[in-house]
């Protein structure tokens, strides 16, 4: 039988809780983010990364606070819902949810784009269902399959490095030092960027999975962003030192133009192999981090109560996997979704003010409210930085949100 309101089994150190927040990370979004931010922020490409890096550790402080104090799977929803209210809860797991949602289909398409480009979609779908057997059959196995993703992702990021920087194409002078585009361009750079840093929410919602949460948690979130934030800031400084900021601007594949540049032709084909494994450990972490927080959410009748069900072996949410795993499927499928990116940013950096609004209480000395008073700004800033199209579907999602909530109430009043 399965168990409703079951525990989860808290199997996961330091190491596998670091791991799996960088191959949330490490993932997708180094291959493809880079192009996008350098066409938003010209030489300013470097001083968006570094503001996205600001807005993300004040993110990823507030986060592991919480996550000490509150070391269940959900991650912000239940913070939310803890210090701010019922309703804000909500709305940060409403915000995750549907956004990481587009996410995972997303990465799914960019795996599809690089193994099989003319069958993208087929191959998407047999990503979803080969990932989502994964994490159906435990967390552990999930944790290991991540730690192989991250170490040959890492491998193939450092001979981009070695070769641009070793290369004769490369020129300190690309690297721009100016703001060719504008503080809004460099703020909506950030923006972007901030989508390959959000992956460390994935430790916080598997709380409940880690061993000695209090302790192990608040050391994982900062070691998995630092060690992301120096990756990021190597591959950045290298390609832009091949490409320049109009040419990495407008670089479909911005690391595979970059070796081909830099007269590395034969490493081209394991650029585009190294993305489509960043993107399956991206899809991997992304699953396992969307079923958690329907799991909580399930928990509290917010969604079906049945995909609050604890699978007595595995000791994983299953329904909530597979229910996950099918809405991804039939995205994936049938949507291109790689304009939803800037809807993804929007509604992840809508969860992360929550969490630092949800931080904010936690201490009434001025001290500590410094850092979560930063990452709140930080993210409404970013938030309305984005393009416009996506402030507005971000925003209407959300609203949408807030008004299935209002007719719950509703409902459960009469």
């Amino acid at each position: 039988m399965t168990s409703l309101g079951a525990e989860l089994r808290r199997t996961l150190g330091l190491g596998d809780a670091v791991v799996i927040g960088l191959g949330s990370m490490i993932g997708a979004g180094v291959f493809a983010a880079l192009g996008p931010a350098a066409r938003a922020a010209g030489s300013g490409l470097l001083a968006g990364l570094a503001v996205a890096a600001v807005v993300a550790y004040c993110n990823a402080t507030s986060s592991a606070r919480l996550a000490a104090l509150y070391p269940a799977s959900g991650g912000t929803y239940v913070y939310g819902r803890e210090r701010l209210g019922a309703f804000w809860g909500y709305q940060a797991g409403w915000s995750f949810i549907v956004g990481k949602t587009a996410s995972c289909a997303a990465m799914a398409l960019t795996v599809g784009t690089y193994v099989w480009p003319s069958h993208a979609h087929a191959v998407a779908v047999a990503a979803v269902v080969a990932l989502t057997a994964v994490n159906y059959a435990g967390v552990q196995k999930s944790a290991w399959v991540t730690r192989v993703i991250v170490a040959v992702v890492l491998a193939v990021l450092a001979s981009v490095v070695v070769g641009c920087l070793g290369s004769d194409a490369a020129d300190a002078g690309r690297l721009g030092v100016g703001l060719s585009s504008g503080v809004s361009g460099v703020l909506q750079a950030a923006g972007l960027l901030f989508f390959a840093f959000a992956g460390y929410a994935r430790i916080a919602t598997l709380g409940e999975e880690v061993r000695d949460p209090a302790r192990t948690i608040p050391r994982a979130i900062p070691l998995a962003l630092g060690i992301t934030l120096t990756v990021y800031a190597a591959v950045a400084v290298a390609v832009l030192s091949v490409l320049g900021p109009t040419g990495l601007g407008l670089a479909p594949a911005p690391l595979a133009d970059a070796a081909r540049a830099a007269g590395l032709p034969g490493l081209v084909p394991v650029v585009r192999a190294g993305a489509a494994v960043a993107a399956l450990g991206s899809l991997l972490a992304l699953i396992l981090g969307v079923s958690r927080t329907t799991l909580a959410m399930a928990r509290d009748r917010h969604l079906p109560g049945a995909l609050a069900l604890v699978h007595p072996r595995f000791q994983v949410p299953h329904r909530a996997e597979l229910a996950v795993g099918a809405v991804v499927a039939v995205l994936a499928a049938t949507v291109d979704v790689r304009g939803a990116i800037g809807f993804s940013s929007f509604g992840v950096l809508a969860y992360y003010a929550i969490a630092n609004a949800s931080a904010w209480t936690l201490s009434p000395a001025p001290a500590s409210r410094i850092v979560p008073v930063l990452g709140l700004l930080g993210c409404v800033t970013l938030a309305f930085a984005l393009p416009a199209v996506s402030v507005i579907v971000g925003a209407a999602v959300l609203a949408v949100g807030a008004a299935v909530y209002g007719v719950r109430l509703w409902a459960a009043a009469r």
